[in-house]
Order: C-alpha cells, then structure tokens, then sequence
C-alpha cells in the first residue's frame, strides 16, 4: 500500500515573539519541522513526504536544508490563503490509492507508536486521528455563566491525522466552511464517522516560547 504525509507548516511566529516562523526555530540544535519529517521517515522508509510551507518561506527553508546537511527526500508544496487550502494543495500531489497522513509540522514529538497506531486503523476503517484525554478540570462558557464539563467525555485532538487517500482527496472538494477545524472534520461533514486512536502526551504543538523547553525536556524519552 502507497504510504503519504502531508506535513503542513504554516505559522508566522508572531505568538512566540519570534522574528522567524515557529516551524524553523531550534529544537535541540534543529529547526523543529526537521524532527517531524524525520518522525515520519522512521515509520516507513517507502513513505513519501510532501512539506507544504507559505511561498515567501520556501527560498529559506532552502537554505536551512543545506546548513544542517538535512537530505530527508520531500516535495515542497506551496501553501494557500489558509490551512484548509495549504493541505488541499499538499493532496494534489497525493496520486495514487493508499493512505495520507496529514501532520502539523510543529508537532515534532510525535511517536512512531502513534503513527503506527494511525495508519494501522486508518487501513482498516478509513480513518484515524490521535487523541488524548484532559488532564484538567475543564468549564464550559455559557450565556448564563460557565458549567462543568466531564473531562471523561471530552477528548484533545491531536495529528497526524490519517485517511484512505480517495476519501481525503475527495472531502477536499468541498467549499471551504469555518466549522472545519481540522482534517476530521472536513472528511466528517461527508457523512463519513471518525475514528479515534489513543495518541501520545509528548506530541504537543509548538504555538508558545515555554514551548521549545518543554519539548526539549520531553524528546528525551521520545521513542
């Protein structure tokens, strides 16, 4: 079966207070998109990769490539207006049956348990995404205040996000809708039901500064 990832990396770093893109800061002396493609990469050696970034970035991640002699094999997509249109244009270079993660390129803790998982019940349903329960006490805002919510009800969506490739390829055509929050629910507004895999703590995403250090502390004991 043809293996795919569609790592899409977008930001701006205007959150981390960065003067460059959250994706190309130092994680342990790397840019963090590099640990997600290599996640991916130590799946399956046969997975081809395509790295979808915004057009104004691509020239330096040129450049980042050849400074940290990083020869990782991926073809580089030019992103859209918006995440949903980013890995629209990453599928279109999805040509053949199989199965396509879709991955946050500043989610660079993922675990090979949790790709395998992923691809394993995705090969098998459809579809399959990462989630994790709530470790805190969470209140939902009402128009009367807040109330509690069950945190046993409630699960923390995490990517990759895997797909049979004729099923993504096609949610994919839709128009685009704000209730899209993230690939699940694209392929979910088809009629098509979501099946959840257990995901892994470390595969935090990269938004805020204390970020980095976390991470850094928790690739440690990253298998």
């Amino acid at each position: 079966m043809n293996l795919y990832a569609v790592i899409v990396a977008g930001g701006s770093g205007k959150r981390m207070g960065a003067e460059i893109p959250k994706q190309f800061l130092e994680l342990a002396g790397r840019p963090v998109l590099m640990y997600a493609i290599e996640r991916f990469k130590s799946f399956s050696e046969e997975i081809e990769i395509i790295t979808v970034l915004p057009e104004n970035q691509l020239r330096y991640w040129g450049e980042l490539q050849k400074k940290y002699s990083f020869t990782i094999p991926h073809t580089l997509v030019k992103g859209g207006s918006s995440r949903f249109f980013s890995v629209r244009n990453g599928l279109k270079f999805v040509n053949t049956p199989g199965l396509v993660a879709i991955h946050d390129g500043v989610r660079p803790l993922v675990s090979i348990e949790t790709i395998k998982k992923c691809f394993e019940a995705a090969e098998k349903h459809g579809n399959a995404i990462p989630v994790i329960c709530p470790g805190d006490s969470l209140r939902m805002i009402t128009d009367q205040g807040s109330m509690p919510v069950n945190r046993m009800h409630v699960r923390q969506i995490q990517t990759p996000q895997v797909f049979r490739t004729e099923l993504i390829k096609k949610a994919y055509l839709q128009e685009y809708s704000p209730e899209f929050s993230d690939d699940a629910t694209v392929l979910e507004k088809t009629g098509e039901m979501i099946i959840l895999v257990e995901g892994n703590r470390e595969n935090i995403k990269i938004t805020n500064p204390e970020d980095i250090t976390i991470a850094e502390v928790l690739m440690r004991n990253l298998n």
